[in-house]
């Protein structure tokens, strides 16, 4: 099992993934709502970055669920990840929009929603309202907000112009 080693933004966001239904109950016995949005993150850049921060406004806790490594690993490309999970949960929860912050081991994340039950769930609209989450949104009740994509900022234009860098 994965165990993160601590720093103090990441320390105050965490969430292990056995405790995220303890935590959303706090957060609903404060009658707050939760956004959820998942994605692996690799390479952080100013597109995760726009998708974050409107996610953060369509409930009053963001709460970021990233692909483990082996998973990204088993949906994208055996040499993936190239920022492993620890320093991607570093960089997450150092936004300060970002609410909390959490892992999972599948491909998908239909099972940690169904987990968390959030009011809405976010998605890049490159995945469209027939997303790989859309029929688990739909039986939770919950709501798929879906954010543009800027295009020239997606993780694998950003691997080409490395590739064309070097």
């Amino acid at each position: 099992m994965f165990h993160p080693k601590s720093t103090p933004w990441l320390e105050k966001k965490f969430i292990e993934p056995k405790n995220l239904e303890a935590v959303v109950s706090s957060i609903r016995k404060e009658g707050q709502t939760i956004a959820t949005l998942n994605g692996s993150f690799d390479l952080l850049h100013a597109g995760h970055l726009y998708m974050l921060h409107q996610a953060s406004l369509q409930a009053d806790k963001l709460i970021v669920l990233l692909n483990s490594d082996d998973s990204i690993r088993r949906y994208k490309n055996p040499l993936r990840p190239i920022v492993t999970l620890q320093y991607r949960l570093e960089l997450i929860s150092a936004l300060e929009f970002v609410h909390f912050v959490s892992y999972f081991e599948e491909t998908d994340p239909c099972s940690v929603l169904e987990r968390i039950v959030p009011d809405v769930h976010v998605n890049g609209i490159e995945y469209g309202k027939d997303c790989i989450e859309a029929k688990t949104v739909a039986k939770l009740g919950a709501r798929l907000h879906l954010v543009d994509r800027i295009p020239s900022l997606a993780t694998s234009t950003l691997i080409e112009k490395i590739r064309q860098c070097v």
